[in-house]
């Protein structure tokens, strides 16, 4: 950092907050403390919120959360998460609660579906600083917040409307009661509010017991006499508090699929019980990865820039280790556990890696003042920098002269994003030039703030086109007639969320073929019907007539066809195989129009 630069911020902070050697640390007096607190919350939500209200949900995940919303505001069916019009037993209902209030109170799905995911990490942001100034100083808390927000998979979700920041909010919320109990404690209100948030957690999504991996180490570290003592009632104690907030939603849903009239509440009973739990984590049937997949596929860009540190971590921990530094190894010996018991699965996925950034940050924070003073690990961000700038700069400038492989890619995808690569690279490499070697870690912060930024604004907008098919439902719309039924065989959620007309879908777990045979016999019901299909599933079928079927170009990826239903008079259906499922034909208009519920 210049001296310049170094000089305005010690005017803004104050004289003892930003010294001139560089090196970011916090005087002993509160009012310094709490300007640069505040100053840093500001930052936070400045970089987490920018963007909400500029883009649609994106696949793969985020319109169908929006869709469980939108029906629950539609039907009024709060407990059992529907999505086009079909029973959605994969997941608990929280995340879909957060998301139906957000989107009902701001009237618009692209101001409120990201809005739940952004409150979560401001969460787990200000409980992190929480905890590690009780246990390490204010210097220390606003260094560990700081970390936190230059971790790139923590701003990636927290910019990502998934579940999992959410949860990542509910652990961190858990690990923090107990943690308080454990280390500052007795504290029996945290230690009960941990295990609420355990069982939250697990209605949110079913890893909420994540926080019970601290319980090891913390029963070694107390029987030494360093941590506050976990007695037989205590757990007693938290475990009724766990249960009952999952009996809070659980036993209702159980009852009322037991004795409800509909069959098939019972199978989603069973489904979101023992399939998408036990199951799910002994015998994944998706995301099969080998198990040293998060050592190596994962952990090394999701920890950045926090994995740089490694080399110097590593040691020192071994030396706390040695003198029983409990607040250091008890975080520590959580995320061993979480990542080890992820690793046993076979379904694997990045996303899960999540709830390990808090503990890590935990971990680390009474290091991150000398950290900060290693030369070498200045030259390892500069070597980062480099090399992320370097790769942003040419794809982008190649891009632009029109080498045939990214050419292809972006016709493919309908997305040009050289200008936008070019950019954020070059600033690359100007705040290497600027900084220097010596100030790497400065560097390769700053950048990641800009890269932020304009993946929200200038990114949004170039992505927005190809990832949400808004514009070209709004096309469909326009071609069939507004009131016009539409049949989406084999859907994707983003389409059907998009859809501005009457939709109708054939079962999501239905085989494809068996969704075409199903929406043949639809239209044969009324020719003045429509069918939008990909069109290398269409092509399967030669009974179409290739003469009334309108190409409506590429979305997300894949050519579509815009099929009447007089094209489809050849082709045999397969009537009364499965019952069909009406989408709601009052979604709120994701560009800003109020829902219509």
């Amino acid at each position: 950092m210049s001296r310049r630069s170094a000089e305005v911020f010690r005017r803004l902070l104050g004289p003892r907050l930003l010294p001139s050697h560089g090196a970011f640390w916090i005087g002993s007096d509160a009012s310094s403390y709490r300007r640069a607190w505040l100053l840093l919350l500001l930052f936070a939500v400045l970089l987490l919120g920018v963007g909400i209200g500029w883009r649609d949900p994106w696949p793969a995940d985020e319109p169908r959360f929006a869709l469980n919303a939108l029906e629950m505001l539609r039907t009024g069916e709060f407990w059992f998460p529907h999505r086009g019009g079909e029973l959605y037993p994969d997941k608990p209902p929280v995340f879909m609660w957060a998301s139906a209030l957000s989107i009902w109170l701001t009237g618009s799905v692209r101001l409120g579906f990201l809005i739940p995911t952004t409150l979560s990490a401001m969460g787990v942001l200000v409980l992190v600083i929480d905890l590690c100034r009780r246990l390490h100083g204010r210097r220390v808390s606003l260094l560990a917040g700081g970390a936190l927000l230059a971790s790139l998979q923590f701003v990636l979700q927290a910019k990502t409307a998934q579940i999992d920041m959410m949860l990542t909010f509910f652990t961190t919320l858990a690990s923090y009661g107990l943690l308080r109990h454990a280390l500052l404690g007795p504290a029996p209100r945290w230690w009960l509010i941990g295990w609420a948030a355990m069982g939250i957690g697990i209605i949110t999504k079913g890893v909420g017991i994540l926080p019970l991996t601290l319980l090891p180490a913390w029963l070694w570290f107390a029987w030494r006499g360093l941590a506050t003592p976990l007695r037989l009632a205590d757990l007693v104690r938290g475990a009724g508090v766990l249960l009952l907030c999952i009996a809070a939603w659980g036993v209702p849903m159980i009852l009322m699929a037991t004795f409800g009239d509909d069959p098939g509440l019972a199978t989603y009973r069973d489904n979101i019980l023992f399939k998408q739990t036990g199951q799910r984590y002994a015998d994944s049937w998706a995301h099969l990865e080998p198990w040293y997949y998060y050592l190596v596929k994962v952990l090394p860009w999701a920890w950045i820039p926090l994995v740089l540190a490694l080399p110097w971590a590593l040691p020192a921990w071994w030396r706390r280790a040695r003198r029983a530094d409990v607040a250091v190894l008890l975080p520590l010996a959580s995320l061993v556990l979480i990542v080890m018991f992820f690793s046993l699965s076979p379904g694997k996925r990045g996303v899960y890696m999540l709830p390990t950034l808090p503990l890590l940050v935990l971990a680390l924070a009474p290091l991150l003042p000398g950290l900060l003073r290693i030369r070498l690990l200045h030259w390892l961000g500069f070597g980062l920098l480099a090399l992320l700038g370097g790769l942003l700069l040419g794809a982008g400038l190649l891009g632009a002269l029109g080498l045939p492989v990214l050419d292809s890619l972006a016709k493919r995808h309908d997305l040009y994003p050289w200008a936008w690569w070019s950019v954020i690279g070059a600033l690359a490499l100007i705040l290497l030039i600027w900084l220097k070697p010596r100030r790497g870690l400065y560097a390769l912060t700053l950048w990641l703030v800009a890269f932020w930024v304009s993946w929200s604004t200038w990114g949004y907008t170039l992505q927005d086109p190809a990832r949400s098919p808004r514009a070209m439902m709004n096309q469909v719309v326009t071609i069939t007639g507004e009131g016009t039924w539409l049949a989406l065989p084999d859907f994707d959620e983003e389409f059907l969320l998009q859809s501005r007309q009457p939709s109708v879908q054939f079962g999501d777990r239905t085989p494809s073929a068996d969704q075409f045979r199903r929406a043949f016999a639809w239209l044969a019901e009324d020719r003045g019907r429509w069918m939008l299909a990909m069109a290398r599933q269409a092509e399967d079928y030669p009974c179409l007539d290739r003469e009334q079927v309108r190409d409506m170009g590429v979305q997300n990826g894949d050519d579509w066809w815009l099929i009447p239903g007089t094209a489809t008079q050849g082709c045999a259906g397969d009537v009364g195989a499965a019952p069909l499922y009406v989408a709601p034909t009052t979604l709120p208009d994701p560009s800003g129009q109020a829902p219509r519920l």
